[in-house]
């Protein structure tokens, strides 16, 4: 059976000495004990009396886990220079808690797993967060209407929902938030604003840092340099990182609210396709933005005839 590790992928080896150890060495026997190849599985840290490891793996079977420690500290102790003693253990929350296990509780662990993961599934995936960016919003230039509004919605989605705050605009503080979000367990994280052409927008920027093959389709696409504009374009983002699904919207409301349809059809689905999604979003505000243009331009010639 698979468990998902869900992003709680640090394992760390206490009471242990240290002399000139080699660092490649500990990842290597600790890959071997794990059943995986030794490129995912890296040393994070070094520390006087433990060293904490990375899992580069969204799951693993549940043999490679369940009642290794035993195994992986015996292990341990062909490295040169590593010492064990009868208060080593092996430390880890979620998933690769269950190294500790014993036989015993591992017979049992099958079926506790699989019900423990499907609760989880489900707590996290009935769980949305909403962050709005601009310095605008956060110095109060401007109302905020975007938050309320998606909050609303989400609720009578069946969704519990938290307002996150306003993100600075910077990709640091954009990436940062947004992958706390999925360590809280939130399975919709909503963001508005920051996706434009001009320097300080960088929404969908951090959602790729995120997701390398996140789907973010144009909304309309500029000459670069012109007026204001440093980037190709404007357009909206989807991303997905293990159970959480991001999404990325313009600031202005209307586009906001023509928007939500697409993630009121989309978003309570078991399984979200991100490039679907994205597509849908981009469709419609590409024809609201048809229609602007279209207005603009027909209430100028009104004007000038008008005149």
């Amino acid at each position: 059976m698979e468990l998902n590790l869900l992003h709680k992928t640090e394992l760390k080896i206490m009471s242990i000495g240290l002399c000139s150890v080699n660092l490649s060495d500990l990842a290597s026997a600790v890959a071997e004990v794990l059943e995986l190849p030794s490129s995912q599985v890296l040393v994070v840290d070094v520390r006087e009396d433990h060293v904490c490891l990375d899992i580069l793996e969204e799951s693993l079977q549940i043999e490679q886990i369940v009642g290794k420690e035993r195994l992986l500290l015996d292990r341990l102790t062909q490295i040169p220079g590593l010492r064990i003693s009868p208060s080593t253990y092996v430390d880890s929350t979620g998933i690769l808690g269950l190294i500790g296990c014993d036989e015993s509780e591992a017979r049992s662990i099958p079926r506790n797993v699989r019900e423990v993961a499907d609760e989880v599934r489900k707590k996290v995936l009935s769980r949305a967060i909403v962050y709005s960016t601009g310095f605008e919003v956060k110095a109060q230039m401007i109302e905020d209407t975007n938050a309320p509004f998606l909050m609303d919605i989400l609720k009578e989605q069946g969704y519990k929902v938290e307002f996150g705050g306003i993100i600075e605009d910077d990709i640091s503080s954009l990436g940062y938030s947004l992958s706390d979000a999925a360590d809280r367990g939130f399975g919709l994280v909503i963001t508005t604003g920051g996706v434009g052409a001009e320097d300080k927008d960088f929404s969908v920027e951090a959602l790729l840092t995120l997701d390398p093959d996140a789907a973010t389709p144009w909304l309309v696409k500029f000459e670069r340099g012109t007026g204001r504009h440093v980037k190709d374009g404007v357009r909206i983002g989807v991303a997905q990182m293990g159970l959480t699904t991001y999404v990325s919207l313009p600031g202005p409301h209307d586009e906001v609210v023509a928007a939500a349809a697409a993630i009121q059809t989309h978003c309570r689905c078991e399984s979200i396709d991100k490039t679907v999604l994205a597509n849908d979003i981009a469709a419609i505000l590409r024809g609201k933005l048809t229609w602007k243009e279209h207005k603009a331009v027909h209430g100028e010639e009104h004007g000038k005839m008008h005149h």
